[in-house]
């Protein structure tokens, strides 16, 4: 069995240990919650400061030009590209994941029915994270279409003349279950499906590649793994080939041709720029900014494919040290075993006090989550996340679960944030 001393070991090897020293981490704290808010970037305060102070409080409204504030969504969108297997100009950063979703979606259904006026199914996974589903829920009661929910293992049987899109997201936030992207892509446009993906819990902690997998279109979050902050605005790409095809439904002043002609009439912009739709959140984009370049560093050390090397590391020593020091104490393995399927998280269900042992294990300073209704949830950010951490947080999780700690009243109070 896997010792401490090995886990050291295994730190002194890493080729990506550097890279934490990117981060501010709280003294004390082992964090297993990046999949839901990364850590803070060590540059972040410092950049966001001369936002505030220098362009804003001396430059004021003279730096959206000189301190190139009015194209920071694309420059943050050219650099989340790289992460996504995306082109330069094809990606930008706006608004929400949510609203985002309601852009590509709505484009997707248009460009579905003006192919094929049968086409009127969006396909999603059951387990899907409840927004996506809601946006997609009310679009389909727009637009006279239906949603049609499955298991994961039913969706190539489900698509067929009448579906007109496939939206899933690549790893599931409940599971941690990874989407094979490119068969699935692929199958759905065998049917004639389109493919939109969501890649909040996949972007900066493995290997995504839109244009080898074909998708068609693909939102994505700036405050997980990409360590932007809380709130941080998200991304949206489109397939060049879909990028013009139509309006996407929020036609704001920003997705304009020309913004700054002030016509009464709406005119697009050329490509994923259209897009785009209000005023860009400046420091909010500047912040995102800087947790981008803390993955983008990984280039020099073995880039995507080192971060997901690891991540699998980190996460088969999470399950082994569970399932082996902390055998016969309810827990049973919630997350796929096997590593072509698994994301960068791992998730353990307990029938009888899963939130309560996440709150007990985060006063004792090891951070996951929880998700209704069983799932301690543990996110593994290859970063900042250390195999000494991963056997001192199993240390801690024993020692919850011997002791009964997670049976105490103050830790079974729900608080409004799981």
């Amino acid at each position: 069995m896997t010792t401490r001393n090995d886990c050291f070991a295994l730190d002194a090897q890493d080729r990506l240990s550097p890279l934490r020293e990117q981060f501010a981490l709280p003294p004390g704290v082992i964090y297993l919650d990046g999949n839901s808010l990364g850590v803070m970037p060590q540059a972040t305060p410092q950049r966001v400061q001369q936002v505030v102070r220098d362009e804003w409080g001396a430059d004021l409204i003279r730096s959206w030009n000189s301190a190139g504030w009015i194209t920071l969504p694309q420059r943050v969108g050219d650099k989340i590209a790289r992460l996504v297997g995306a082109e330069a100009g094809e990606l930008v950063v706006a608004d929400s994941t949510s609203v985002n979703l309601f852009k590509v979606l709505s484009a997707a259904l248009a460009i579905a029915k003006a192919d094929a006026p049968q086409r009127c199914v969006i396909v999603s996974e059951r387990s899907n994270f409840p927004t996506d589903l809601y946006i997609a829920e009310g679009l389909a009661r727009e637009r006279g279409c239906e949603l049609v929910l499955c298991e994961p293992d039913e969706i190539e049987g489900l698509l067929d003349e009448r579906v007109a899109v496939l939206m899933l997201t690549q790893v599931n936030y409940r599971t941690g279950r990874l989407h094979d992207m490119a068969a699935l892509t692929a199958k759905a446009h065998a049917a004639g499906v389109l493919a939109i993906w969501d890649l909040a819990h996949s972007a900066g902690a493995l290997p995504v590649d839109l244009k080898g997998a074909n998708a068609d279109f693909a939102v994505g979050c700036g405050y997980k793994y990409l360590n932007g902050g809380p709130g941080a605005p998200a991304f949206v790409w489109a397939h060049p080939r879909h990028a013009e095809r139509f309006w996407q439904p929020l036609s704001g002043w920003m997705g304009h041709a020309a913004p700054f002609e002030f016509t009464p009439h709406y005119r697009p912009a050329a490509g994923i720029a259209r897009y785009l739709c209000g005023t860009p959140p400046v420091v909010s984009l500047a912040a995102l900014e800087c947790g981008v370049d803390t993955v983008l560093a990984a280039e020099e050390h073995g880039g995507m494919p080192a971060l997901r090397e690891k991540s699998l590391a980190l996460t088969r020593l999470f399950i082994e040290l569970v399932e082996t020091r902390c055998a016969g104490q309810g827990l049973t393995l919630f997350t796929p075993r096997d590593e072509r399927q698994r994301g960068s998280q791992v998730c353990f269900a307990h029938d009888e006090g899963a939130y309560a042992i996440v709150q007990a294990l985060i006063a004792r300073g090891v951070i996951g989550d929880f998700r209704a209704p069983d799932i301690a949830r543990f996110g593994f950010t290859p970063l900042y996340t250390s195999f000494a951490d991963v056997w001192d947080a199993v240390e801690h999780l024993k020692q919850v679960l011997e002791r009964g700690e997670w049976r105490e009243a103050r830790f079974n109070e729900r608080a409004a944030v799981t």
